[in-house]
């Protein structure tokens, strides 16, 4: 059998104090504090990267259009014309799979034709929006190539 005294050692020894709890704490939210904005950094060159890829992949649907059609879609009939023929004689998509897919910021890429800068222009504004911009807010547009 144990001696009371036994008893309340055991108890003693129990659980954590308030000082030990607070440092813990304090550990865990300077590890968070450089961590998460390296992490955070990661998503959005993510979201740029997956961009570039939409982008490129337009790019392949619009040059089989262009076979087939003898030209690219015009701003007015934009991507969705390698999506539904509209009329068009010669069209033998649809050229994706899918439906065209909103940038990764949840906005539609703008697609001009003839283009100011090749035969066709895509752009997706970035996470502002808004034309220009660096970091996470550049501008995703189809006549650079990928990684600029």
């Amino acid at each position: 059998m144990r001696s009371p005294g036994a008893i309340v050692k055991l108890r003693e020894e129990h659980g954590f104090t308030l000082v030990e709890l607070i440092v813990v704490v304090i550990i865990i939210g300077l590890l968070a504090a450089l961590v998460a904005p390296k992490f955070f950094g990661k998503v959005e060159q993510s979201k740029i990267k997956a961009a570039e890829a939409q982008i490129e992949l337009f790019g392949a649907a619009l040059d089989q259009f262009r076979l087939d059609a003898g030209r690219y879609p015009t701003s007015a009939e934009g991507l969705q014309a390698l999506r539904t023929a509209s009329g068009m004689e010669n069209w033998h998509g649809p050229y994706l799979k899918k439906e065209i897919p909103s940038d990764p910021w949840g906005r539609s890429y703008i697609y001009t034709s003839p283009g100011t800068n090749d035969d066709y222009d895509i752009v997706s504004y970035g996470a502002d929006g808004t034309a220009g911009g660096e970091g996470e807010n550049q501008d995703v547009v189809s006549w650079k190539s990928t990684g600029q």
